[in-house]
């Protein structure tokens, strides 16, 4: 009796075949019309994403170079007369860009560590703990999405000047770092990716004498990586650009942040101005650097991966 043939194993495709997944079938990847067409419409596009995104933060890092005459009669010329330090060490030493650079950092700092808090543990009562109340609570968070942030800026204002307890924050921190915590949008967020987490490892955890603080410190944070990072990146990057509220609350140019100091500096030297601007848009590039494999892996809310 023969011996049963073994399976043969599936073709290998070849790397230069593209996988029938697009809006191109196969048989039209090897039509050399549609191919070369497709990819001279990808490379451009590619082109074109990168001049429309990356175009106005070189041409604002060039200008922090560029001397002001330079800037003003030939701004597309690559430092015709040369670059200069000149508009760094005006924007640092003289506009003193450095001290409103830390506050900005602090204000930053402060408000990514109470909406990480509020967000992470408001997602873990509504998604993993679920008491009775959670699905009013959860509707009641969802409706403060709808109430436009501008309505509550009067009330909220005067909470800052005569708060309940204690004296007024005007130029405090605070005043901006409390407000900054009552997100609805982050803990919808949360709650979603903390819903995705497997129920499996939360009844094992419970069953081991976990209690709810230890399954939030030990179980639920450790896998909550990515949408961490996106929560991130969201707070910082939103705290950095505020200027209507900083502008109300912190009017001293001891704590004054970025956003509010650079308004006033419209009339300065131009050079000096774009050396200010680029000094101002480190962070966000830079946390966008260190979190984006986070936030890539983290947009797409799809949870924890169960098995």
């Amino acid at each position: 009796m023969d011996p049963v043939a073994a399976p043969r194993p599936p073709r290998r495709r070849r790397n230069d075949e593209p996988v029938d997944r697009g809006a191109l079938s196969t048989a039209d990847w090897h039509r050399p019309t549609v191919k070369h067409t497709w990819r001279t419409m990808h490379f451009l596009l590619l082109v074109l994403l990168v001049v429309w995104c990356l175009g106005p933060l070189l041409l604002l890092g060039k200008f922090a170079f560029t001397p002001t005459q330079d800037i003003q009669s030939a701004p597309l010329a690559f430092f015709p007369n040369g670059a200069t330090w000149h508009n760094i060490d005006m924007a640092w030493n003289r506009y003193h860009i450095g001290h409103f650079f830390m506050n900005t950092v602090w204000v930053a700092l402060g408000s990514w560590f109470v909406q990480i808090l509020v967000a992470t543990t408001g997602g873990f009562v509504l998604s993993v703990l679920r008491p009775r109340w959670a699905k009013v609570l959860n509707w009641a968070v969802l409706t403060t999405l709808f109430v436009p942030a501008v309505v509550l800026l009067v009330p909220l204002y005067k909470i800052v000047v005569d708060p309940p307890v204690g004296e007024s924050l005007v130029n405090n921190f605070f005043a901006v770092w409390l407000p900054a915590g009552a997100s609805a949008f982050n803990v919808v967020l949360v709650a979603r990716f903390f819903a995705g987490l497997p129920r499996e490892i939360f009844e094992a955890a419970r069953m081991d004498g976990a209690g709810p603080f230890r399954l939030f410190w030990n179980i639920v944070l450790p896998m909550s990586k990515p949408i961490i990072g996106v929560v991130s990146v969201f707070a910082v990057i939103a705290s950095w650009k505020d200027f209507l509220w900083p502008f109300l609350v912190l009017k001293d140019q001891s704590v004054m942040p970025l956003s509010v100091y650079l308004q006033s500096m419209a009339n300065v030297d131009k050079g000096t101005l774009m050396a200010a601007l680029a000094i101002s848009t480190l962070i966000p590039i830079v946390m966008f650097l260190v979190f984006q494999r986070m936030f890539l892996s983290g947009a797409g809310l799809g949870g924890a991966v169960k098995g």
